[in-house]
């Protein structure tokens, strides 16, 4: 019943802002990262529930010394750090791969947030900048630097990679990508104001043809 109530309502997770419906790799990896720590969870809670559950059926004289290596050390220590353990060395060595690299097929953009609007400007065309739309190429890494001209806010596109904050005097680099064109919704997630929660971006991924056009006019 567990199982088939949790199936269901991972059923709905599908959407515009699910972190567990990714588009693009470094989405793809925090899901990843999503599914295994819960794994991780659920076993250390059915290990806890199963203990308790024992507990209360225990019956007759018990050697207290055995049964406080068995259940207090190994299981009620040792297996939760176990998986608390290999969760942490997973967590990390998925957290590296998140991580900008250089390379020679990286696009760069610039996202600058203000209370009222994101502004986005493109290195490779000087000039160029789009409010509440970023324009990316489909299937190519995407390095975003991120800042703020008022408070801090937050640059979060859920199906393309992770959130990052945007901080006045201060440049974050986020890589993003779409693995294949489309429009991704984003959000402002981060407490800035009256009207935060309605801050919002598009990010639209094209095809290579779309981008070169771009890239050339300016328009999509």
């Amino acid at each position: 019943m567990v199982v088939l109530t949790t199936a269901l309502a991972l059923a709905g997770c599908e959407g515009a802002l699910s972190t567990v419906d990714p588009a693009g790799p470094a989405a793809r990896t925090i899901a990843q990262i999503w599914w295994v720590m819960l794994v991780g969870a659920v076993a250390i809670f059915a290990l806890v529930m199963a203990l308790v559950a024992l507990a209360f059926r225990a019956r007759g004289p018990v050697d207290e010394t055995r049964h406080e290596r068995l259940w207090v050390i190994k299981l009620g220590i040792a297996f939760p750090v176990v998986v608390l353990l290999a969760l942490l060395a997973y967590g990390l060595a998925a957290g590296e791969r998140l991580l900008p690299r250089q390379g020679a097929d990286v696009v760069r953009v610039g996202a600058e947030a203000r209370r009222s609007a994101w502004a986005f400007s493109y290195a490779d065309v000087a000039g160029l900048r789009t409010d509440h739309v970023l324009h990316i190429p489909a299937g190519r890494p995407v390095d975003v630097a991120i800042t703020s001209t008022d408070v801090i806010h937050s640059f979060w596109a859920p199906r393309l990679a992770g959130k990052i904050d945007a901080i006045p005097g201060h440049v974050n680099i986020l890589r993003i990508e779409a693995d294949a064109p489309g429009v991704y919704a984003g959000r402002s997630a981060e407490f800035s104001g009256v009207g935060y929660d309605d801050f919002a971006f598009t990010v639209v991924a094209h095809d290579p043809a779309s981008w070169e056009r771009f890239v050339r006019s300016g328009t999509p």
